[in-house]
């Protein structure tokens, strides 16, 4: 009997060169190369793992199909979360992954172990109760895509997860889930801005005119304190003051090295305009120190706390008519 061979351009040059003599069956010898081969692809793709539905979370993975009950098996028992779950965003799971989707074991996992052991709660999965990392790793099995910077967050490497902020059954914000409405929510942990917002000058964060996420993505960015905007920081303030964002013929310098927060405070401030410093000529001076002193001006010594700074040169943030900011 033939020894078979592995399939290659030669051997099949070479069975179809060898003609139809007496005592040749190529044919016969083609055959068997090319099933060998099929059987050898089969093989192999029975062999590989099923690959699994990056829309699916972890705790509804690797389960067979059987350990699943329903959303209205799960109903008899939870009627109250299950009565106002139709106007919750996650009851669309099932549109959004077809035959595969399910609503409640998406998140909580199979579970006919729960069913079947009269409601065993250490045989379904509960991510009010579950630890941080379960948790997060739970949501972001959807999630992911729209976090993709969360586990390098401030708030992941402090043990904050999902479950901290939002609830799935009991939110007050219904739109994002939230447990409580911004700044409240935020407030329980930042306490120390907290206070920086009861400033006589600040955001009007409190008044519900500025919330915390117009600023922060709190699901993580690769800037400071997750602030948005991941080129120039300026941007998030100049979305809102328009008439300091340029581009300018005559840019300040600082504005461009330091960022609006060279000068100002974000949160709140006991200074005008939120300023770092109570006098506008103190603040200057950090930078343009010889003008301090004497007669850069032609205003004489002391002037620099008699005069303000901006009665000249109004246009501190960007100019398109004077090198020296002059109005």
């Amino acid at each position: 009997m033939d020894q078979k061979r592995p399939v290659t351009q030669s051997a099949i040059h070479t069975v179809k060169s060898r003609g139809a003599g007496p005592g040749r069956r190529p044919g016969l010898r083609a055959a068997r190369i090319l099933l060998l081969g099929a059987s050898l692809l089969c093989a192999t793709a029975l062999a590989a793992p099923a690959p699994k539905d990056k829309g699916t979370a972890p705790a509804a993975q690797d389960a067979k199909a059987s350990d699943y009950v329903g959303a209205e098996v799960c109903a008899t028992c939870h009627e109250a979360e299950a009565e106002g779950f139709a106007a919750n965003p996650h009851s669309k799971m099932v549109l959004m992954h077809g035959s595969n989707g399910v609503t409640c074991e998406n998140c909580h996992g199979p579970g006919r172990a729960h069913v079947e052991g009269g409601g065993d709660v250490t045989k379904i999965f509960n991510p009010g109760k579950g630890a941080p990392k379960q948790v997060d790793q739970t949501c972001l099995g959807c999630h992911a895509g729209a976090h993709p910077d969360f586990e390098r967050s401030p708030h992941a490497r402090a043990g904050v997860g999902c479950a901290n902020c939002h609830s799935i059954h009991h939110s007050q914000e219904k739109a994002e889930l939230l447990k409580s409405a911004q700044p409240t929510l935020c407030f329980q942990c930042h306490t120390d801005v907290r206070a920086s917002f009861n400033m006589p000058f600040h955001h009007q964060v409190p008044e519900g005119l500025v919330k915390c996420s117009d600023c922060h993505d709190v699901h993580g960015t690769f800037e400071k304190s997750n602030l948005r905007s991941r080129n120039d920081s300026n941007q998030i303030c100049t979305k809102c003051h328009t008439e300091m964002r340029g581009p300018f013929v005559y840019e300040h310098t600082p504005v461009k090295g330091e960022g609006c927060l060279g000068c100002h405070t974000p949160h709140g401030s006991q200074n005008a305009r939120l300023l770092n410093m109570p006098s506008i000529n103190m603040l200057c001076n950090q930078c343009h120190s010889p003008v301090a002193a004497a007669t850069v001006h032609g205003l004489g010594a002391g002037s620099s706390e008699l005069t303000p700074c901006t009665d000249c040169h109004t246009y501190i943030h960007g100019s398109n008519l004077n090198v020296a900011f002059l109005r």
